[in-house]
């Protein structure tokens, strides 16, 4: 059994994806572009607020606009990050079992540290040891630097570890980290993608996960 499971956030543990798409479009709002789909915000996450306004933002868009998208975004969503967003079916009693059976559980995401402190706390309180999302002069995902922060922060070096998310960015970090993988077809990739990117274990139910975290 794994002794310490580190989640990603966004499409692993919360569909968050209604409230990022309001908030980019909100923030694309304030400078009269126009606003993006649900199937291209979720095309568009995954590697943090500034890549997703990168993203978004019609080509040819200058630095100076982007910034003022990025500017607008953060306040907007800061208030608004929890308005429609829930954890996937099965989530809670997955981290509980896992509590109950002596599993630590952490997270790290790169979206703000922000919202994930207090998605955290809204969310899954008591049952996450550490959470870390995105601060200024901390490489984000795929970037180890975060999973190795919690790690120490835990006190965990010595704990058989797992890596697990939605994408092939948390793919990449896990790799990174030198952190088995479980990759989870529920969240903002398809099941091909994350095929495509080397996934070696992908779970399609929450059950799953539960019995992969156990046979670790």
């Amino acid at each position: 059994m794994y002794q310490l499971a580190i989640f990603d956030l966004d499409g692993t543990l919360l569909d968050t994806l209604a409230d990022l798409r309001q908030g980019i479009n909100y923030a694309l709002g304030t400078q009269g572009f126009a606003p993006r789909s649900m199937a291209e915000v979720r095309a568009f996450v995954g590697n943090g607020i500034w890549k997703l306004v990168e993203r978004a933002v019609p080509a040819g868009t200058s630095e100076a606009q982007m910034d003022a998208v990025y500017e607008a975004f953060n306040p907007y969503y800061a208030r608004h990050c929890a308005d429609l967003t829930v954890p996937y079916d099965g989530i809670l009693p997955l981290l509980q079992k896992l509590q109950a059976q002596g599993v630590v559980c952490a997270l790290v995401s790169n979206k703000p540290d922000y919202a994930v402190q207090t998605l955290a706390a809204q969310y899954f309180p008591g049952l996450l040891a550490a959470s870390a999302g995105a601060k200024d002069g901390v490489r984000k995902k795929p970037a180890p630097d975060s999973v190795f922060a919690v790690i120490h922060q835990l006190g965990a070096e010595g704990l058989r570890a797992v890596y697990i998310g939605d994408s092939e960015v948390d793919l990449q970090t896990a790799q990174n980290a030198a952190l088995p993988c479980i990759s989870v077809s529920w969240g903002f990739r398809d099941r091909s993608v994350l095929e495509q990117a080397g996934a070696a274990y992908i779970c399609d139910t929450v059950d799953a996960l539960y019995q992969a975290i156990c046979n670790g």
